[in-house]
């Protein structure tokens, strides 16, 4: 007999009363912000000057992925806004997504675009089209005629493929490229070596301040989660599954957004096994999903032999638990047996080594140069960073796709 549209959809969640509030892209108010009060602080104490029309310190922020950078970083910034705006000054910020805008030309159009209102100024900003030096000659004109104060964020901005356009953000007024509007940049980074890469002027103009966000620990990613458990609806959650959760993801990777996953999940699984409660059992299936999603959107649209160096790290990791990373040469031998099983033919040895700086510039694996002495010369080892079972099962899933 076939179901009625009735039977088929339910009308009332009955785990879920709010489930954007578990979103890693919902922005919480001010009250959910936890375990951060000091960086918010610290953070904030290097715009102040902004407030009054003056030069906000350009600040370089670290730490690890989900330790809250971006977070803190739009919400002081969106609070410098209001209280100058209190104090007759004109202010906003900018946000660039790095990973997504790698090139001066992406950002700066992105920049550009967002601080403009082209009622108001009668410039436009073409998604594309225009030369580097026209969007930023735009940009400068937007400022001034707009603004007494910008904020720039650029996130993850280890992604950037040069430094120029931090070159010039960090340089503008001393160039007198604006001369109205004072600028600051807030630059994030998951990589604490990154500075050491940097131009050395731009280091220098850059990097006023810096502060580093540690990952947090299982109180404070509990209170992060309990401050979003009114996603739920009341009574649903087991009182140990929050902690549970907590102890899980502060052990692993100390990650608010892969903990905040973990509860999502928890909750899907309740659905799905029909329960009315989720329970603390669900937290470690839900684990393994949210490893197992976050590693299938890493790799999305990636081709058949990224995939299959990726599976000779796999293989060698399985092999070799306690070893902290293998030789290139090690990889690809995997590699080419991978190949032959697949009936494919393999790629050379450099094409595998460009792969491998592919899988550590998305911080999939881990590169580190060492040297074998004058016997052997100098070698690099690479590291799976994501756990090997995930990786394993993931592009087994992916081959028979």
């Amino acid at each position: 007999m076939s179901e009625t549209a009735d039977d088929l959809f339910t009308r009332e969640d009955p785990i879920f009363a709010t489930k954007e509030l578990l979103e890693i892209s919902h922005l919480p108010g001010e009250g959910r912000i936890v375990g951060r009060d000091d960086e918010i602080s610290q953070l904030a104490t290097a715009v102040n000057p902004a407030i009054f029309g003056q030069s906000p310190s350009n600040v370089l922020i670290y730490g690890k992925t989900g330790t809250g950078k971006s977070l803190c970083a739009k919400y002081v910034s969106r609070r410098l806004i209001e209280t100058a705006g209190d104090e007759g000054v004109t202010a906003t910020f900018a946000y660039v997504d790095c990973a997504q805008d790698t090139t001066e030309t992406q950002a700066v159009q992105t920049i550009a675009d967002s601080v403009n209102d082209v009622e108001a100024t009668d410039i436009n900003i073409p998604d594309k089209g225009l030369s580097t030096s026209t969007y930023y000659k735009r940009l400068w004109r937007i400022l001034d005629q707009r603004f007494d104060v910008v904020v720039i964020i650029l996130d993850e901005i280890d992604k950037l493929s040069d430094d120029d356009i931090l070159m010039q953000l960090s340089r503008a007024g001393e160039a007198g490229k604006i001369t109205d509007c004072k600028l600051g940049v807030l630059g994030i980074s998951n990589k604490i070596q990154y500075k050491d890469r940097m131009d050395e002027r731009v280091k220098s103009s850059l990097c006023e301040r810096e502060f580093v966000f540690p990952p947090y620990d299982a109180n404070q990613l509990r209170n992060i989660m309990e401050a979003r458990s009114d996603a739920f609806r009341d009574g649903v959650l087991e009182a140990s599954t929050i902690p549970r959760a907590a102890a899980l993801a502060a052990r692993e990777h100390g990650d608010a957004r892969k903990a905040i996953d973990i509860l999502r999940y928890a909750g899907e699984i309740a659905q799905s096994n029909g329960s009315t409660t989720v329970r603390e059992q669900f937290v470690t299936q839900a684990r393994q999903r949210a490893e197992t999603d976050r590693f299938r959107e890493l790799i999305r649209g990636s081709t058949p032999h990224s995939r299959y160096v990726l599976q000779a790290l796999a293989v060698l990791s399985l092999s070799n638990p306690q070893q902290e990373g293998f030789r290139t040469s090690r990889v690809y031998e995997i590699y080419e047996n991978i190949c032959r099983q697949e009936g494919s033919e393999s790629l050379s040895l450099r094409r595998v080594r460009d792969l491998l700086k592919e899988h550590a510039f998305l911080d999939i694996i881990e590169q580190s140069k060492h040297s074998g002495g004058s016997a052997e010369g100098s070698y690099t080892n690479h590291q799976l960073l994501e756990d090997p079972e995930v990786v394993k099962d993931v592009l087994t899933e992916e081959s028979t796709s």
